[in-house]
């Protein structure tokens, strides 16, 4: 079975910088795509920045310039640097995957979501 397992949220000052991890455990064939999203109370999860498996990247325009998404293939392990952090960033991260089990069945995959908090 699949799992993502985020780490490396909490609660940081205005201005502060925190790095998320995702790792990938489990059986399977390889990663395609992985992403970064964040979801606040009574709105929708918005995508904050995704990594292909060339290392191309996209990041939203709110965090462009202070976050940085990077992955290490050889890990199954995907990062979220957060520098420069504002009150607005504080929100539920989740990491997502487009995980192969074979080389012909692909799944996408969610982890459990890891609390950040930047205070004022």
């Amino acid at each position: 079975q699949v799992q993502l397992v985020e780490s490396g949220g909490g609660l940081v000052q205005t201005g502060g910088s925190l790095r998320l991890s995702c790792a990938a455990s489990g059986n399977f064939f390889s990663i395609n795509a992985m992403g970064w999203y964040r979801q606040t109370s009574g709105k929708q999860r918005e995508l904050v920045a995704s990594i292909d498996n060339g290392g191309r990247t996209r990041y939203s325009d709110s965090v462009k310039g202070r976050f940085t998404i990077s992955r290490d293939n050889a890990k199954n392990t995907l990062y979220l640097q957060m520098n420069s952090l504002k009150p607005e960033d504080t929100a539920v991260y989740y990491c997502n995957a487009d995980i192969y089990g074979s080389r012909w069945n692909r799944n996408n995959y969610w982890g459990q979501g890891t609390q950040v908090t930047v205070s004022s």
